[in-house]
């Protein structure tokens, strides 16, 4: 069980690490794809610094994950590794119900999961 919530936190590292890339580096290209549909093609170049800094944050919550991960101490790994969760949880639910549906289940979930198999292996 230990093994399988350090790959699902793992994982949320990664597809932050992909939000920070689309959005910082590839807002005008990547993120046209990803929210066609959902956001006007003309408002990607003027809203490309927004995309940035968005992307700039997603850094951070994946690199407290990433860190998590190398912290030798069970319990700080496990409240490290949390925090950081929470706040994927959070920023995921908040997006879903503020602008996509669809971001609980790519971004809040999978964090959820994560904490759920974190607080089974304590």
């Amino acid at each position: 069980m230990e093994m399988l919530a350090k790959i699902v936190v793992g994982l949320v590292a990664v597809e932050h690490l992909y939000i920070l890339w689309f959005e910082m580096f590839a807002w005008e290209t990547k993120g046209r794809k990803i929210f066609k549909g959902a956001l006007p093609s003309e408002l990607f170049t003027p809203t490309k610094g927004l995309a940035a800094n968005q992307g700039l944050y997603n850094g951070f919550l994946a690199s407290g994950l990433i860190w998590s991960l190398f912290i030798q101490d069970p319990i700080w790994q496990a409240n490290v590794a949390l925090f950081f969760l929470i706040c994927v949880a959070v920023a995921g639910s908040y997006g879903a119900w503020t602008a996509s549906k669809k971001i609980f289940f790519v971004q809040a979930l999978p964090a959820i999961i994560g904490i759920v198999l974190i607080w089974l292996c304590r």
